[in-house]
């Protein structure tokens, strides 16, 4: 029996889709058309590209006073935009603008900037083109009303935050909320807000971390109770390997969200892992959309099965990654070795990856991107890591990651295809328990030539099927031509 609740829709929209009068006219035929198809509709998007990593080196700045010139290149940057969408820029941002200013002017006059503040000045930046956003669209006469999305996203406290994080990369839950699906529902037309952020109990801002506006999205559709999810970016969907190294990388059609999450936790960087974790166990799909090319085909993340053959699926890759080795005979058989041992990793707030062990030895793999990496952090590690054993540490290397389903059944053909490993340095190996990956780390040097050999090797380039599109160079003949 058909439902005669019109389908909840998210449409979130990234940095590089919400910059220029292009994207937003697209933005704007997407709601007029998806308006007049019945559905409901949310959209969420980030700041404008680059704004976010110039607000984070703000703080910083006024910390030494040189906070003025940057601020003139952030307001310059939103008045530009503002006119070429036709609206007076200063009239919609001079209250967000003032604000900001305000906020740095403290840094400068205190001399101090602690996370708290951080987390404030850097939720501006969606703040700032959603105030834009929201204009435009009105002037281009949709109904549209802009919501704070902290007055729809609370923080809530995990084991997984400390310190700083708490500010910085906070978590919210994405479970159905009735409250946020009545107000929603009671929207007479387009709801807008922000990515990124979110506030605490007591209505501080805080931010979700990198890659927060995916986040965002993905916890306020489990709130709704959404339809689906849909984000809009530069590109497509997921491919089987990167285009921008591999040109003959294959669309990826359809995955689950633990494939999906396998990828992006190995390399990928077109959703975050945190927003299809969010939506997993509600199964709310995901689509990955272009708005370059609306018409072409894309991504879905859904929940289905791991019927079908045992196949690779992706090549994906992460550098700058970090080896510490630990080595000592004294660990056979010795109770609470590792616990002393990563506890060291603890205190430091450095998250493991990859764990390899033998009798004599253990070795973990660290994204040094990832957990903010440096030479005093890792000089901390070793230092409480010698009285337990003899420690190595092994940079830059590079984990390169077959990622697929039921990578254990086609081991056995993986002959020729590790003799691609022929010429570089391994130093660590793992098959992942999930059985959803087999990730190898090498030196970091030569590893664009590893992984488009192993691309070749083990990602048809033939026919199209329900798993693989068309290749990046494909797509991108159809979009230039």
């Amino acid at each position: 029996m058909k439902s005669d609740v019109p389908p909840r829709v998210v449409l979130k929209f990234g940095g590089t889709s919400v910059s220029s009068r292009r994207g937003w006219d697209t933005i704007s035929d997407l709601v007029t058309a998806r308006v007049e198809a019945g559905q409901r509709i949310l959209i969420v998007h980030s700041a404008l590209a680059g704004v976010t990593d110039l607000l984070d080196r703000l703080p910083d700045e006024a910390l030494t006073g040189r906070h003025a010139a940057p601020l003139d290149r952030l307001s310059e940057q939103h008045f530009q935009l503002g006119a070429d969408l036709g609206l007076d820029g200063p009239a919609v941002l001079g209250d967000e603008i003032a604000e900001i200013r305000k906020a740095t002017d403290g840094v400068a006059l205190l001399e101090e900037v602690t996370p708290r503040i951080r987390a404030r000045i850097l939720a501006f930046g969606e703040r700032l083109s959603t105030r834009i956003g929201a204009a435009f669209l009105l002037s281009a006469h949709h109904r549209v009303e802009w919501l704070d999305a902290g007055s729809l996203l609370r923080a809530v406290q995990t084991g997984r935050q400390t310190g700083s994080s708490v500010w910085l990369s906070a978590e919210c839950d994405s479970d159905l909320e009735p409250s946020v699906r009545t107000r929603l529902d009671a929207l007479e037309g387009v709801g807008l807000t922000q990515g990124f952020t979110a506030r605490t109990e007591k209505g501080e801002p805080v931010v979700l971390g990198r890659g927060g506006s995916d986040t965002a999205a993905a916890y306020l559709a489990g709130k709704w109770g959404a339809d689906w999810l849909e984000i809009w970016s530069d590109v497509p969907g997921m491919f089987s390997a990167d285009p921008r190294l591999v040109p003959t990388a294959r669309l990826l059609r359809r995955l689950n969200y633990y494939e999906a999450q396998e990828i992006t936790t190995t390399g990928s960087q077109v959703v975050h892992p945190r927003a299809i974790r969010a939506l997993r166990d509600s199964g709310i799909p995901i689509e990955l959309k272009s708005t370059m090319d609306r018409g072409s085909p894309n991504t879905m993340i859904e929940s289905i099965g791991t019927t079908g053959p045992a196949q690779v699926k992706a090549i994906s890759w992460k550098g700058k990654i970090v080896l510490v080795s630990m080595d000592t005979l004294g660990m056979w058989q010795e109770v609470g070795f590792l616990a002393r041992a990563f506890a060291v990793f603890k205190d430091e707030g450095i998250s493991i990856d990859l764990v390899s062990t033998s009798e004599s030895n253990v070795t973990v793999s660290l994204d040094s991107k990832a957990t903010l990496l440096d030479e005093e952090k890792l000089a901390a590690v070793r230092d409480g890591l010698s009285p337990l054993c003899r420690v190595q540490i092994i940079q830059p290397c590079a984990a390169v990651s077959l990622v697929g389903s039921r990578i254990r059944e086609i081991l056995h053909r993986m002959g020729p295809v590790m003799a691609a490993f022929e010429g570089h340095r391994i130093h660590l190996v793992s098959q992942a328990a999930s059985d959803l990956n087999f990730t190898v780390v090498v030196d970091e040097e030569g590893v664009d030539r590893l992984v488009r050999r192993l691309h070749d090797l083990l990602i048809p380039q033939s026919t199209e099927s329900d798993v693989f599109g068309p290749s990046w160079e494909e797509l991108s003949t159809v979009g230039t031509g």
